[in-house]
């Protein structure tokens, strides 16, 4: 009996060694913590996709997010009706934080696409810039944000992500020192998936957006995608992502 009770005593002590070791590994790991806030600054992580699913689907803690970030967005009142109601609308305003320039100026989107924007450029788009390009990017071309539209324009079918401006496509990068990286121009330079470093740039930031978005379409996907990277913030049952 007393040795029962030893080893019991025993077995309860290592599960709570266990417990606070894993505690504390969690309070300098936020980033694979559950149940940390979403913070720009740490990397990503074992929970940052359910984060970013809550997100998704939670305006206050999507703004709250962009408050922690630091990233003050204009929001504006809704527009449009129907299937292309925009009542999530403000000016983008993670790439100025991030001291990168949007062209044209002024879009609007969604606040989970800014919250995608912000990690991307962080996490994804700079690091691969100055590590590949060995120059950061200062500009971000873009197709736009918002079109009331079904996937590939028809009349019947699936509602676009850019029919609520929750989506962005993204055409080239231009570099601080000049340099302009477009999807159309670059994405094969080289020969194929393994030449130039643009080529590689490109893919890089692609695959580092699956990270921040719910979808992300290249020209790997079909031809209507040949000249940009479509990055939407959709939200799906089980948190799913596309990444193409």
């Amino acid at each position: 009996m007393r040795r029962s009770i030893i080893r019991s005593i025993v077995g309860l002590l290592c599960a709570a060694s266990v417990g606070a070791a894993g505690y504390v590994w969690l309070k300098d790991h936020p980033e694979h913590d559950p149940w940390a806030p979403l913070v720009l600054g740490d990397p990503p992580g074992w929970a940052s996709g359910m984060k970013l699913q809550a997100l998704r689907g939670d305006r206050a803690e999507c703004r709250a997010f962009l408050d922690r970030s630091l990233i003050v967005a204009q929001a504006l009142p809704p527009a449009g009706e129907g299937q292309c109601l925009r009542d999530d609308r403000q000016v983008l305003a993670s790439a100025a934080q991030a001291d990168v320039a949007l062209a044209p100026h002024g879009a609007q989107a969604t606040c989970a696409v800014d919250a995608g924007l912000a990690l991307w450029l962080r996490h994804g788009v700079q690091p691969a810039a100055r590590r590949i390009l060995g120059s950061q990017v200062a500009r971000i071309e873009h197709f736009g944000t918002n079109n009331c539209r079904r996937i590939g324009g028809g009349s019947a079918g699936t509602w676009s992500e850019h029919a609520t401006g929750n989506a962005i496509d993204i055409a080239a990068f231009v570099l601080e020192d000049g340099r302009r990286i477009g999807v159309l121009k670059d994405w094969g330079e080289g020969g194929g998936a393994d030449g130039g470093d643009r080529s590689a740039f490109l893919r890089a930031t692609r695959d580092a957006a699956c990270d921040s978005f719910s979808t992300v379409l290249s020209p790997e996907y079909n031809a209507a995608h040949a000249d940009h990277l479509h990055l939407d913030q959709a939200q799906r049952a089980g948190g799913w992502a596309a990444c193409r």
